[in-house]
């Protein structure tokens, strides 16, 4: 029998300025890195054994009928509802039940029709979309084929500083070209853009709200005003965001009558909050309650399909991380099976590169292995890696780390990398962030400053490992630390303008062969979605897709 890896839960108090750990906080996070140095080994048994530490639901079961109203949790309450700044979890997974998108991405990660009921690509640089008719916005006004370009064009605008602009850094024009259609005209060719109008790039809002709103638009006084399953009803800062049903919905009419999101900060709250009741269901279940609510009479926990792995972004390349070899050594001195132990409670893999599996959906299994297996691995080695940053002449430089106390598995994984930095001799310090400053480092340049690390758990947002390289070349917006590198910027404009999959699948394998040569981020594991639903409400698919798929309108009462 494998030994019992206890779990510490973590709880740091919130305050919302950049502080270093308090002297409890440090005790609980050595007391975790005991753990987790005790517990290195295999992540979980093969899935489909007995001993499967997890198994992926497609669908629970489908609801019996209506009811009334549901609470769903957020760990943070977003700054924006504007479709062009849903760059996160809370946010996106708020909207993806109000506003739609031209196409639709599935909970099986495939796309279908949204508001476009097709389209065409008749030459390499063109798109041509069919608008759904008889769609109407929560204000009652007819969806038409301006209210689609007038959203586009949002993405373009330097003023919105949107952060969906990378998607359409190929863009020449949008334009309404028929009574319901629109026509996107590419600089050059893009495998990629066509995929992302099923996620926010895609998103449509109505022409009319957007001018009326301007910089208001998305704000807790003026919500939006879209074409989803719910409209928007009322946000109460600090404490909830609530959603109505709209009954002159296109599709599938929603079974709740209400939708109620609640922030809770803090992860035991969430937990205590699920088997009470008093919250009905939530994504992103705090790893260390996995057992707990297994094993709860308030509901059932699930996992599902993701596209998510969990990073350190490096942040600064001009200090000793500007080193690939230090980089190499610090993934080699990381005990990554010990933090999917200690820190996912096993519901986890080790990342053999950038992207999750998922992600090469279309492209054939032999492919996949093949690029898979020609990768460098990084074993957990801490003598060879600290003789590989020894060559390097590092020893004894500060690396900052970011954290947040969003709950204990974010915080087990900084103190094993803050480990991993003091074995091969670099001088770590721990910076703790409360979530909704830690949100910030993602967006905005002057968060990160003196920053060398931070974690991110990074999904992409269409089926297409192009979404997590492409963030990565110079200049890009997700770029966090400038890395540039032109063998590899060069294989990710081959696979972007390339037509046939089977090149595109080519070219992006030289990209991540180039980036887990080099490293500017160090993959830590991948997960699946996880969510919690109460006793009352069923109907959920699990699935990644949650972030834009109107999940919330299948949920209704368990029979």
């Amino acid at each position: 029998m494998p030994a019992v890896c206890p779990r510490t839960v973590l709880r740091p108090d919130r305050r919302p300025v950049r502080r270093t750990l308090t002297a409890a906080v440090a005790a609980a996070a050595a007391l975790a890195l005991t753990t987790l140095s005790a517990c290195s080994g295999t992540a979980h048994p093969p899935a489909g054994t007995a001993d499967a530490a997890y198994r992926l639901t497609a669908k629970t079961p489908a609801a019996a009928g209506p009811v009334n109203s549901f609470t769903w949790s957020l760990f943070a309450e977003p700054t924006s509802i504007d479709y062009a700044y849903a760059f996160d979890y809370p946010p996106n997974q708020i909207l993806a039940n109000v506003c739609e998108s031209l196409l639709r991405w599935n909970p099986d990660l495939t796309t279908s029709p949204g508001l476009a009921t097709s389209y065409t690509h008749p030459t390499p640089t063109s798109w041509v979309y069919q608008i759904r008719s008889g769609v109407r916005f929560h204000d009652g006004t007819t969806l038409s084929a301006d209210d689609v370009v007038a959203s586009l064009r949002r993405n373009l605008d330097p003023e919105v500083a949107s952060n969906w602009a990378y998607p359409f850094r190929n863009v020449k024009s949008i334009d309404r070209t028929g009574p319901s259609q629109v026509t996107v005209s590419l600089k050059s060719p893009d495998s990629t853009f066509n995929k992302y109008l099923a996620a926010s790039p895609g998103t449509v809002e109505s022409a009319a709200t957007l001018k009326k709103d301007g910089k208001d638009y998305g704000n807790p006084a003026k919500g939006v005003n879209c074409t989803g399953p719910f409209s928007f009803g009322s946000w109460t800062s600090g404490q909830s965001l609530v959603l109505k049903r709209f009954d002159g919905y296109w599709d599938a009419k929603p079974k709740a009558g209400e939708v109620k999101f609640v922030f809770l900060s803090d992860p035991t709250t969430r937990v205590n909050a699920f088997q009470t009741g008093e919250v009905d269901g939530g994504w992103m279940v705090p790893p260390h309650a996995y057992a707990q609510l297994k094993a709860s009479q308030a509901g059932t926990l699930y996992f599902g399909r993701n596209t998510t792995v969990a990073s350190e972004i490096v942040n600064n390349l001009k200090g000793p991380l500007g080193d690939a070899r230090v980089r190499q050594a610090l993934l080699m001195a990381i005990d990554r099976k010990g933090i999917v132990k200690a820190g996912a409670g096993g519901v986890a893999d080790v990342a053999d590169s950038l992207v999750s599996s998922n992600t090469w959906s279309g492209t054939p299994d032999s492919t996949v292995k093949g690029l898979l297996k020609a990768l460098p691995s990084y074993p957990y080695d801490p003598v060879k890696a600290k003789a590989l940053a020894a060559q390097a002449g590092v020893a004894g430089q500060k690396v900052v780390i970011a954290s947040s106390p969003l709950d204990s598995q974010t915080t087990i994984i900084t103190q094993a990398v803050a480990q991993a930095a003091k074995a091969i001799g670099l001088n770590p310090q721990i910076d703790t962030i409360s979530a909704d400053k830690y949100t910030a480092l993602f967006t905005d340049a002057a968060a990160r400053k003196g920053i060398d690390l931070f974690l991110t758990f990074w999904y992409t947002s269409i089926t297409d490992p192009l979404d997590m390289y492409g963030s990565l070349q110079t200049g890009a917006f997700s770029n966090y630390g400038n890395w540039s590198n032109p063998q590899f910027d060069a294989a990710i404009d081959e696979a972007t303008v390339a037509q046939d999959p089977a090149a595109v699948a080519a070219a992006t394998g030289k990209a991540q062969q180039t980036a887990m040569e080099q490293l500017p981020w160090l993959p830590l594991y991948t997960e699946p979605v996880s969510v919690f639903l109460g006793k009352r409400i069923t109907g959920v698919q699990p699935s990644i897709a949650y972030l834009y798929y109107p999940w919330a309108a299948e949920i209704g009462a368990r029979g």
